[in-house]
């Protein structure tokens, strides 16, 4: 039994799925394994603003949300289809976003999510996914608001395609 074990252990350390997991940092891990803020929020209700992004070459899709309350974001939640990075980039950014402002969380750019979880160059595109989805979910908080704020389609530019 021992040597099936060993075995088995040697396999899995020079299997594709295990070289590729140890290369992600701890931070990477932690949000994959324990993602911050999974849920969903009511759409419906006025103060929630909500956003889907995704990227067809990947096929990662993230649903963000955010509770904005006198202003500051009081609540934030995601729901994401993909890989572990986009995963931990999703969890990681509602982290960042909470009890900011509107705007403050506008000026959050993608590096602040990737330069914080080390990601990989090939994974950048992760946290450009959650950097859209957090200012569509603004956006669309404003629109729900009568335009309270001025339009931010300016800011966001387009949904990054990097």
């Amino acid at each position: 039994m021992k040597i099936f074990q060993s075995q088995l252990l040697r396999h899995w350390e020079s299997s594709f799925l295990y070289t590729s997991y140890r290369r992600y940092t701890p931070e990477v891990k932690d949000h994959f394994r324990d993602p911050r803020n999974v849920g969903s929020l009511d759409k419906s209700d006025p103060s929630v603003g909500t956003a889907i992004v995704g990227k067809a070459a990947c096929g990662d899709v993230i649903k963000m949300q955010v509770k904005v309350k006198d202003g500051v974001i009081c609540d934030a939640k995601f729901k994401t289809f993909g890989c572990g990075s986009a995963i931990a980039s999703s969890s990681f950014a509602t982290e960042l976003i909470k009890g900011k402002t509107c705007d403050e969380a506008m000026k959050l750019k993608n590096t602040d999510i990737s330069e914080q979880l080390k990601l990989p160059p090939v994974k950048i595109h992760c946290s450009l996914l959650a950097e859209d989805a957090i200012k569509y979910a603004i956006q669309d908080y404003y629109n729900k608001n009568n335009g309270n704020r001025e339009n931010y389609n300016e800011t966001i530019d387009s949904p990054s395609s990097s």
